[in-house]
């Protein structure tokens, strides 16, 4: 079956630095765009950024910051985020991406990634 398994989370001074990977199983990983989402207590999950074979996006909010990658033989995406700030405190998810929305119904646990003023 589908399985996401987020890590790579935890407590960060602003300005630090968190490396973020995503295990992903039960998909065609190689043929499926990846993306990393995010939700922040009483908000809603949002895209934070895509990777297709070559092509990556960034929400507005962590372009220049964040930096998506994918390592197919390991069915494994990443998210490399630098100059963290309180407001990318959230838990993290990965999922498989199409026209914009989560492929799948199915998430993983996510990683929480706390960021200290």
């Amino acid at each position: 079956q589908v399985q996401f398994v987020e890590s790579g989370g935890g407590l960060v001074q602003a300005g630090g630095s968190l490396r973020l990977s995503c295990a992903a199983s039960g998909i065609a990983f190689g043929l499926n765009a990846m993306a990393w989402y995010r939700q922040a207590p009483g908000k809603q999950r949002e895209l934070v950024a895509t990777i297709g074979s070559i092509s990556t996006n960034y929400a507005d909010s962590v372009k220049g910051r964040f930096s998506i990658s994918r390592e197919n033989a390991k069915n494994t995406v990443y998210l490399q985020m630098n100059s963290l700030k309180p407001e990318d405190t959230a838990v993290y998810y990965c999922n498989a991406v199409l026209s914009g929305s989560a492929k799948y119904s199915v998430w993983g646990p996510g990683t929480q990634v706390t960021v200290s003023s």
